[in-house]
């Protein structure tokens, strides 16, 4: 008799969550687009070598720039370049029987960048750069490629990035970059892509 009045009240206590969950909306609304937002493919580029982008980037924490006035192949600048990623986003139907329409739309309004080490060595602004956030806007129906702000200028300013200027030595991260976005009914889109950065002073 005990045992039953025991499943009783765990059936009333399932039935009030069920009841209860609903207003969660956010958790609600996570993940019930339609469609999932899918990379097709992420690099990046050196900030002062633009047109060299490809899977893996090797980030130059200083540049001597010989130009223009007052720098010189004599007295060059010591610069910093932020450093520049590109990402191929397309959309897939969770029903494979159907296909996206312009209801479907994900519009990307910002993303988040953090650096890991396989070390397990993560603190930011002592072991890797500090993760940040990024405005980003881009519908998505069909493919399509934008470009954005990966390794920030004012990071190669900071620790641990600034003391790599004078020290031979290359921070090695796995960069995760997460873009945000919600289709056109509201609901919110997520996806993340990963790739490897390396940090140093590699020369000019």
């Amino acid at each position: 008799m005990m045992h039953h009045k025991h499943a009783i009240r765990r059936l009333i206590l399932l039935a009030a969550l069920s009841t209860v969950a609903p207003s969660c909306g956010d958790v609600v609304r996570q993940g019930s687009s339609p469609v999932m937002l899918t990379i097709d493919r992420l690099t990046a580029a050196q900030g002062n070598k633009p047109g060299t982008s490809s899977g893996t980037l090797t980030s130059d924490v200083i540049t001597n720039v010989t130009s223009p006035a007052p720098c010189s192949t004599t007295s060059p600048c010591p610069t910093a370049f932020n450093d520049i990623g590109t990402v191929s986003f397309s959309l897939a139907a969770k029903d494979f029987t159907l296909r996206p329409t312009s209801n479907n739309q994900v519009t990307i309004t910002r993303y988040h960048v953090t650096y890991r080490r396989a070390d397990g060595r993560n603190t930011p602004g002592v072991d890797v750069p500090f993760g940040f956030d990024g405005a980003l806007t881009a519908t998505v129906l069909s493919p399509v490629t934008v470009s954005f702000e990966i390794v920030r200028h004012v990071a190669k300013e900071e620790s641990p990035l600034v003391q790599l200027i004078q020290n031979p030595a290359v921070i090695s991260t796995i960069t995760d970059v997460t873009f945000f976005g919600t289709d056109q009914v509201g609901n919110a889109v997520t996806v993340t892509g990963s790739m490897l950065i390396d940090f140093g002073n590699f020369g000019d």
